[in-house]
């Protein structure tokens, strides 16, 4: 009698507007017997004021998972090949690692990154209202970039050329995970 092996855990990071969340849409339908976890879809706890973590040496174990953790934990249980996870913390919390069987990081460009992000957040808004993001990021916000290309992208199994299309993006992840 052949026992079903667990699904593997396949974790998607990048910078914000870096292609994460459309990454692990379409790796899991590329996957087919697959299901996705979104970190945006989860209302995690977490430091008050990122900037001062940031400054404090970005503990990401700061972050209590268990929401997501848990919804991990029941995917594991379905007769599923793989879970894919757009996730920004590749192996860098200790609740999440041991569940990582293999991550990639989307290394996209931080002008690419932030353009994406402002049509993405800032659809409908006022050019004052993009301004003033675009300044908070040259400020402050840029720093939060820096750093998880220093923390999360050498503690990532592979790291992927964000700067093409999506469909470049995903191809490069399915080419990768087929040799997994």
């Amino acid at each position: 009698m052949e026992t079903k092996s667990s699904p593997k855990i396949i974790a998607i990071a990048s910078v914000s507007g870096g292609g994460k969340t459309t990454a692990a849409a379409n790796v899991t339908e590329q996957l087919g017997n697959a299901k996705a976890l979104f970190f945006d879809d989860y209302d995690f706890q977490g430091p008050d004021d990122l900037l001062h973590w940031l400054h404090r040496g970005t503990d990401y174990n700061e972050w209590n998972l268990e929401p997501m953790l848990k919804d991990i934990r029941k995917l594991l249980a379905e007769p599923l090949d793989f879970i894919v996870l757009d996730f920004p913390f590749a192996r860098l919390h200790n609740d999440s690692s041991p569940y990582m069987d293999f991550t990639i990081f989307i290394d996209t460009p931080l002008d690419i990154a932030l353009s994406r992000r402002i049509t993405r957040d800032f659809a409908g808004s006022s050019s004052n209202e993009i301004i003033a993001d675009i300044k908070y990021y040259a400020k402050e916000g840029r720093a939060a970039y820096l750093q998880m290309l220093a923390d999360v992208k050498p503690n990532s199994d592979f790291v992927i050329d964000g700067s093409g299309s999506k469909e470049d993006v995903t191809l490069a992840i399915m080419r990768q995970l087929s040799n997994c």
